[in-house]
């Protein structure tokens, strides 16, 4: 289990990110810090050292990605390439496929996408229709996703597909390597009306022929690769959350401590510095439980760390947006000026309550996996 206070090694950590995200700050250029991030090592801290990687966990990727956002400048296609793409790969891919894909995702030179919502299945993973077939040694990919991040950068697109168990006739999810010159492989940007450096994409799959080494892992494991993957997304996703919560009340803070309208700053003033502290409570809380995750899923624990993470990423989520939206209304109308840099955040603070999973399904999750109650779906 976690240590109530962090290691050494990991306020370290923390410290020296922290630093890099200050250079870069929130008028950052994406590429320019992915590289310097990657160049530093901490990019691919979560990789073995084999394969070019720092050799930890997902417990350092997240202080990683927390620090940055911290400093206004998250990554967000940390907690798709290194994260959940290659945690898949590093845990079930074949030596081949470590050998080719691990190393470029370790020092930043290749980038790998992840496709698993569809138009029809929302957050019901079993309604998946993308489904694979075999024909001779090859496999044939067809089907639709949504809402998949940064395709048009990535080399390749890791896809949840469905394949005929021979024994049952049940269709069961398997993970494919999808190169991004694939044929019958097209990407189509959706218009978002929040504006990212992470473009969104709808994905069409037509017949997309693909080698017997794409499968990654075991045809017949099944959701166990699947959440080998979305464990680490959702405490990624809670470290994304905590730290835009934590760029935005450092924002609040300075300017409260500054802003004089009658005699004292109107920090002074309880009903400014209550909600702020408040606030601090709450990220401060999900982060435990963040580190709680984390911690499990590194000691191998998947049972547990998929309680955690999904309770750390509905504190996250839940933190930000009542952090955000506290930090606006301490600047007032400046909270809207682009100059302040808050207002955006008032719309990306609820990506944390909806992606990768709502909070609504977080509640069902605890509802009938802890409390053991009965299912209403």
């Amino acid at each position: 289990m976690p240590p109530v206070v962090e290691t050494e090694e990991h306020t370290a950590l923390r410290a020296a990110v922290a630093a890099l995200g200050k250079r870069h700050g929130r008028n950052h250029v994406p590429d320019e810090l992915w590289s310097e991030t990657a160049k530093l090592g901490y990019l691919g801290v979560n990789l073995p050292e084999e394969y070019g990687g720092g050799g930890g966990g997902i417990s350092e990727l997240s202080i990683v990605l927390e620090e940055l956002g911290a400093a206004g400048s998250p990554l967000l296609m940390m907690i798709v390439s290194p994260a959940i793409c290659g945690t898949v790969i590093a845990r079930f891919g074949t030596d081949t496929q470590k050998q080719e894909w691990l190393p470029g995702l370790a020092d930043g030179t290749r980038l790998m996408a992840f496709g698993i919502t569809e138009p029809d299945a929302g957050s019901n993973s079993h309604r998946l229709t993308t489904t694979a077939r075999r024909d001779g040694t090859d496999w044939l990919l067809t089907g639709r996703k949504v809402f998949i991040s940064g395709v048009d950068k990535a080399d390749a697109t890791l896809i949840v597909g469905r394949t005929e168990d021979a024994r049952t006739g049940r269709l069961k999810p398997c993970l494919f390597i999808v190169p991004r010159e694939a044929a019958g492989f097209e990407h189509r940007r959706i218009d978002m009306e929040l504006h990212t450096t992470e473009k969104q994409f709808e994905l069409t799959l037509d017949d997309v022929r693909l080698p017997a080494d794409a499968l990654v892992g075991d045809e017949d494991a099944g959701l166990l690769q699947l959440f080998a993957g979305l464990n680490p997304e959702r405490i990624m996703t809670a470290a994304f959350a905590i730290g835009m919560g934590r760029y935005a009340l450092s924002r609040a803070i300075e300017y409260a401590r500054e802003r004089t309208v009658w005699k004292e700053p109107i920090g002074a003033h309880q009903a400014i510095a209550h909600p702020l502290a408040q606030a601090h409570i709450d990220l401060e809380l999900a982060r435990l439980m963040m580190q709680k995750a984390a911690a499990l899923y590194d000691a191998g624990d998947d049972t547990a760390a998929g309680e955690a993470a999904n309770m750390a990423k509905y504190a996250a989520g839940e933190a930000c947006v009542k952090a955000v939206d506290q930090a606006v209304h301490t600047l007032g109308g400046n909270g809207l000026t682009r100059e302040y840099g808050l207002a955006s955040l008032i719309t990306a603070a609820r990506v944390a309550r909806i992606a990768p999973v709502s909070r609504e399904m977080i509640l069902n999750y605890v509802s009938h996996q802890t409390l053991g109650l009965p299912k209403s779906y």
